[in-house]
């Protein structure tokens, strides 16, 4: 009896079947407390900036941080660098081509523990319609009862996503530094539905 009701178990984690994570709880972000920057190097600047507007879905298990996930889609033509001609020129073909591939994606497959405070995140990143696997290092900053805070930061090289572009006047650097800090507060129960009228 034991011995079947441990396949059961074994096939039901296999399956991913929801109540196997009976402590995940969907987070929400803090949209004032949030945001995700990136730094790109070039000959003659550092262009320092970040994305408007983005979602996420997040599943966290508090106890057991790797049992968490996360997606993330951002609106790549909300970009700002907060000089409009260099956000034109990163929006048009010769960068991210937003006319074509107007967001960006994460999604998690997976989470590591380092140690009490460092994680990774594996999961595969699009951008500019190429999806590439990519390991997101993060700390947490704060793990409450309702809220967290997780911040972190990677390199990409742009070539990897068909993003090629170069400048005979302002050469631009291969790495791109994608930089991240995210409030989230955890999902309000829903109410129950009232009665219906009789």
């Amino acid at each position: 009896m034991k011995s079947t009701a441990g396949v059961w178990l074994v096939a039901l984690v296999a399956l991913g079947v929801p109540g196997v994570y009976a402590e995940r709880k969907a987070y929400l972000i803090d949209p004032a407390h949030c945001q995700i920057n990136f730094v790109g190097e070039s000959l003659l600047l550092s262009a320092h900036g970040y994305f408007e507007r983005w979602e996420g879905d997040f599943q966290i298990d508090r106890e057991k941080l790797e049992n968490s996930s996360v997606s993330i889609t951002i609106d790549a033509t909300s970009l700002n660098t907060r000089v409009q001609a260099r956000d034109n020129h990163l929006r048009s073909k010769d960068f991210l081509d937003v006319a074509n591939f107007p967001q960006i994606k994460f999604v998690s497959t997976g989470i590591s523990k380092v140690d009490d405070k460092n994680y990774i995140v594996a999961g595969n990143l699009t951008l500019h319609g190429v999806a590439r696997p990519v390991k997101v290092p993060f700390t947490i900053a704060f793990l409450r009862e309702n809220d967290g805070r997780f911040k972190g930061d990677l390199k990409i090289n742009r070539w990897d996503f068909g993003i090629n572009y170069n400048g005979k006047m302002n050469p631009v650097e291969d790495m791109v530094a994608i930089q991240f800090d995210l409030h989230l507060r955890e999902k309000p129960a829903t109410a129950p539905a009232p009665p219906a009228a009789r």
